[in-house]
């Protein structure tokens, strides 16, 4: 069974591209049931990120699975083949999880270490499992992936500083701005983005901060633990008349902050600069905001852009992280490659017990005087010798797994004893 990734993400896709693949919410079971429905993929999992959008499969057939996913995506884009071919990227087997287990550690994170990367990988795999889409072979990579992701954070200094997309907004707009001690920002999204974009800001010391959320009881929840003010959608505008900073994250299908909607507010500003960061997927602001005077527009590219200044203060645990990932990824070759040979294994031992029975009952008339403990010892005996002849077989198709010779173990032994 093979393993393979394939998948867009911020450094191989540009933003307007990279949105229109991006899922959640309901759309995550749908796409989960429809790739796992296509006849060259036995099992899936479905990662979408604001920094990527990627499929990992279980198959027998890595061509036409490669040809069944990338279907998938030109249907979700609404591109053609050759349109979204150069964006895409697959890699199959130890590449594969390689990959993968580099993503959970967050180094191939936008922000390098990023904390929130980890818990989005549990999530994927645990929907995954929920919709009956995974078995043994994704199970035992995803677990895996779970455990360096777990490694490098409490073993290296990766994630320490800015180490997810939200905080690195919060600095940026400090760095842009000076300061945010006094100044008021406005928070659009209570999810978990908005959740980490909240937190930090609370420690800046604002003139205020303002929670704008749909949903009243989680935002409510934010709002009080980082000493802001909640405000429901309906008063949005009112906020960006008098905000000095906002940051959007909601994960809504549409944007939530259109161009009239926010010239009425800049009217109403007298001349005061706005700074926006959008760091939503697909993205919250309409792109001719940035049009409007006074208004300062960044987005997930310009925050990519500023965390990569920051990437050389985290070489060194890069280093140390991708250490773990090697360990982590042989411990996984080594598990999977067990799991392969262990029903040639199960089928010898079958066979030889089949053979045992048969000759024991071949000789049972001429066994029969034996008292029950010489039977015991008889039955004993032969398993014994069973036990014996197949031991170093046993042990060779272990250490010889996932090798050349260990496939050719396989084959013959398959023929030699006509096993399934």
């Amino acid at each position: 069974m093979a393993i393979v990734v394939i998948g867009l993400n911020h450094r191989t896709a540009p933003l307007d591209v990279l949105e229109r693949v991006t899922l959640s919410g309901d759309a995550l079971p749908k796409a989960l049931h429809d790739l796992s429905s296509r006849s060259n993929v036995s099992e899936v999992v479905l990662l979408s990120t604001c920094n990527r959008t990627e499929v990992y499969a279980a198959t027998e057939r890595f061509h036409a699975a490669f040809a069944d996913i990338r279907d998938f995506f030109c249907s979700l884009a609404g591109l053609a083949p050759e349109e979204l071919q150069t964006h895409l990227v697959s890699q199959h087997d130890e590449d594969a999880a390689t990959h993968l287990f580099e993503v959970a550690s967050g180094l191939r994170s936008a922000v390098l270490g990023e904390s929130e990367i980890l818990g989005q990988v549990r999530s994927a795999w645990a929907l995954a499992q929920e919709q009956g889409t995974t078995r043994t072979t994704l199970n035992l990579l995803f677990r895996r992936a779970v455990e360096a992701g777990k490694r490098a954070r409490t073993e290296t200094a990766i994630g320490r500083g800015t180490a997810s997309a939200s905080h690195a907004a919060v600095e940026m707009a400090e760095e842009r701005l000076g300061r945010l001690s006094g100044r008021k920002v406005v928070v659009i999204g209570a999810g978990e983005v908005g959740r980490g974009a909240a937190i930090a800001l609370s420690s800046r010391q604002l003139g205020e901060l303002v929670v704008v959320n749909r949903g009243q009881p989680r935002g409510a929840e934010l709002a009080a633990r980082t000493g802001g003010r909640l405000v429901p959608s309906s008063g949005l505008e009112d906020e960006l008349a008098t905000a000095d900073v906002v940051v959007t994250c909601t994960g809504a299908a549409l944007p939530v902050l259109e161009h009239d909607m926010v010239a009425r507010a800049i009217d109403r500003r007298g001349g005061r600069p706005l700074l926006v960061l959008d760091i939503a997927i697909p993205r919250d602001v309409e792109a001719n905001v940035a049009e409007l005077p006074g208004v300062t527009l960044l987005d997930l590219e310009d925050l990519r852009d500023w965390a990569d200044r920051g990437r050389q203060a985290r070489a060194a645990e890069a280093d140390l992280v991708r250490a773990i990932v090697a360990e982590e990824v042989d411990r996984f070759l080594d598990d999977a490659s067990a799991r392969e040979v262990a029903p040639i294994i199960g089928a010898m031992h079958d066979r030889a017990e089949q053979v045992r029975a048969a000759e024991l009952a071949r000789f049972r008339r001429r066994l029969a005087d034996l008292s029950p403990e010489e039977q015991d010892a008889v039955e004993a005996l032969t398993r014994g010798v069973v036990a014996k002849l197949l031991r170093a077989p046993t042990v060779r198709l272990r250490q010889d797994a996932g090798t050349s010779r260990g496939e050719r173990n396989v084959s013959a032994l398959r023929d030699l004893f006509d096993l399934p």
